[in-house]
Order: C-alpha cells, then structure tokens, then sequence
C-alpha cells in the first residue's frame, strides 16, 4: 500500500499506522537521504528475519540502524562520550557509524560471537525522525538495491516498481513525491577508541 506524503506535514494517521504495523512486525518502505529503504522495528520476533529474505543468495545480514537521537542509539550501540563529543555536530548527517552492540540488540538479533557490531545511521530526514520518534524505537534497515528490483543500475526507482516487486511482503511504502538522493554514505569504525573510515562517501570527513 503506498501512502503519498506531504515530507514537511505528513498526516499524524500516516505516521501511526506506520508505527503499528513496526509493532506487527511488518516491514515499511521509504526513502531516506541515500536510498530506498526496507524497515522493521528489530525488538519484534522474526521482523529481520524478513527483512533478511529480501536479499535473496546474499548472505551477508547485516543492516543499518536508523536513530532519531545518540540517546536512543545508547540504547543499541556501546557509543563512549569521546565519541559524541566528536559527533554531535555531524549528527544527523550522511553518515553510517559502525559501533559495538549493546548486549539488549545482540540479545534480540541473536548476534554471533563474530558479529556484535552495528552501524547507526541519523539520517537528515524530518519524516523519518518523526517516525521514530513516534514509535519510540530505532528501525533496522536494509537498501533496495537494482539487484534485487531485478533492473540495471541506471533506472529509477519508483514507488510503483517497489509494489510491483515485493507485493504484500511490503506492508506500507511511504513516498514523499519527488525525492533527490546525496549518494552514497560516508562509513566510519569506532574500535577500541580508534576510528577508521571504512568508505568516504558524500558526509565530510571528520
């Protein structure tokens, strides 16, 4: 079902029933500032389990959180107060930042002794903001790549295509009209109070 958004005043019903079926654990699509997205609220049973069946053979899990504020990403990710003070002014922004799972996320994702990292994304997006704070939990997160739209990597992507696509294993797709996409975001890894950048994308360098 897509839903057609006004991006600065989305309908308070919109944002609710999109809350709800996160509750449910059905997945919602949107754009944030670099791509398509599939989202899930990943504290419902089996939610990522869907999400992780969109991606066909890939068998790679892993997926972006989405944070409204470093508060509610304490909540899901080890961030040390070094590391806010050098964000803050970063924060919301094109970036992905690769933090350690707090034991709460890797409980709920069943995380592997290999893989207790997560990377946050505080995408500058108002209605994506708005919705997780509404909902009052992060979102996880997976790009709608050409590859599993089946189409090449020069073509749009549309509303319309996405519901073709996926059908009902898509429970609500939220689209805002004419959206403009910055490009890919730009990955940084804290470990052990050292910081790497993994990709330099469209987010300035810190």
């Amino acid at each position: 079902m897509i839903e057609y958004i006004i991006p600065e005043n989305v309908d308070d019903r919109i944002i609710d029933k999109a809350s709800q079926l996160l509750s449910q654990g059905e997945v919602i699509c949107f754009p944030t500032d670099t791509s398509w997205i599939l989202a899930v609220d990943p504290f419902v049973k089996n939610s990522l389990e869907k999400l992780h069946k969109f991606k066909g053979e890939e068998k790679s899990k892993h997926y972006s959180l989405l944070c409204d504020s470093f508060s509610r990403a304490s909540e899901v990710a080890v961030v040390p107060d070094s590391c806010y003070r050098l964000l803050r002014n970063k924060v919301p922004g094109h970036y992905t930042f690769i933090f350690e799972a707090t034991k709460k996320l890797s409980k709920a994702v069943k995380a592997s002794k290999t893989d207790k990292e997560v990377g946050l994304r505080f995408p500058p997006v108002d209605f994506v903001n708005r919705l997780i704070t509404h909902h009052g939990q992060v979102l996880a997160s997976t790009n709608i790549t050409h590859e599993m739209m089946g189409i090449g990597d020069e073509e749009e992507l549309y509303s319309y295509l996405i519901e073709e696509r996926f059908g009902s294993r898509i429970s609500m797709i939220l689209d805002p009209g004419e959206y403009n996409f910055v490009g890919q975001s730009t990955i940084y890894q804290f470990t052990d109070n050292e910081i790497q950048l993994v990709r330099q994308g469209v987010g300035d360098l810190l």
